[in-house]
């Protein structure tokens, strides 16, 4: 019961307002019912009438949600055309299938795109700024006298060089590299020092795999000595094992530059070091360019 009349009663009068149009606030009114609920109850099952039915607002963008969608847009894509949020978009469309969706394999294709046009514009910059930071250097430095060449020698020599040992004496004056430019120096270094280039003689240890006879006019062109201050090229086997770097069109292998009679000249690069290896540390200012 409620308010005094039977649900059953009440279905039948609120079912005959209902079919006829009524709205619930009328049903209400007439029946005298104050419950929602129990109208609910006794409406059940009971369809209202088409002109209480409220349009819907965004049917219009419903429809042209999944017009878009089967053009292939995304959901932000769809969002944002018609000022809709990114759920909405997806709840319209969300059982159609995006058209011209990219493959895993694509999508990493066009990533590594973006990345590789990327470094295209930024490698150059930052080679530009590598490039300023080595020519202010290389301004700092300038000219260098005969002293100064002679220190920077001792200093290649000590690092590189052969040394003798206390259990192996050997006071000789031996230089092994594989780069052009501290081979250029050390040439220079040895020309400073007062040793003439007939007293070089040269030698290159290179993997037998490379290219001999290249690499050794290299080193000649390099050094401007004759072929005939250079001995038989010494090789170095192939390994299977080892994985090499060195190779290719920029591989010379190493030149090794022993200087004849060079006994005093070992001793005079010792006591060159020794004095700047005992040089006390000091701690000036940042330099500035000139």
């Amino acid at each position: 019961m409620t308010d005094g009349v039977g649900l059953l009663e009440l279905r039948e009068s609120a079912s005959a307002l209902r079919r006829a149009g009524k709205s619930l606030r009328e049903i209400k009114e007439i029946t005298g019912v104050r419950s929602n609920r129990a109208l609910a109850e006794a409406l059940r099952g009971v369809p209202p009438p088409v002109w209480t039915r409220r349009p819907r607002a965004k049917d219009n963008l419903h429809s042209t949600a999944r017009e878009l969608r089967a053009k292939g847009y995304t959901y932000v894509e769809i969002a944002a055309d018609l000022g809709v949020s990114k759920s909405s978009a997806c709840l319209w469309t969300r059982d159609m299938p995006r058209v011209g969706r990219l493959s895993y394999k694509e999508i990493r294709e066009r990533n590594a795109a973006c990345v590789s046009q990327f470094w295209a514009a930024e490698g150059v910059r930052r080679e530009a700024r590598r490039s300023a930071i080595t020519a202010a250097a290389a301004a700092q430095i300038g000219e260098l006298t005969d002293r100064e060449i002679l220190i920077a020698g001792a200093i290649a020599y000590w690092c590189e060089g052969t040394k003798s040992k206390p259990h192996r004496r050997n006071d000789r004056v031996v230089f092994i590299n594989s780069d052009p430019d501290l081979i250029s120096f050390f040439l220079r270094f040895l020309a400073t020092a007062g040793v003439s280039a007939d007293r070089l003689v040269c030698r290159l240890y290179i993997h037998e795999t490379a290219d001999v006879d290249s690499a050794q006019r290299f080193w000649q062109h390099v050094t401007g000595l004759p072929a005939e201050q250079f001995r038989q090229p010494t090789l170095k086997h192939h390994n299977p094992q080892t994985i090499r770097r060195n190779t290719g069109d920029g591989y010379h292998g190493c030149l090794k530059i022993d200087v004849a009679r060079s006994g005093e000249l070992y001793r005079q690069i010792a006591g060159w070091w020794s004095a700047v290896g005992a040089a006390p540390p000091q701690h000036p200012g940042p330099m500035t360019c000139c």
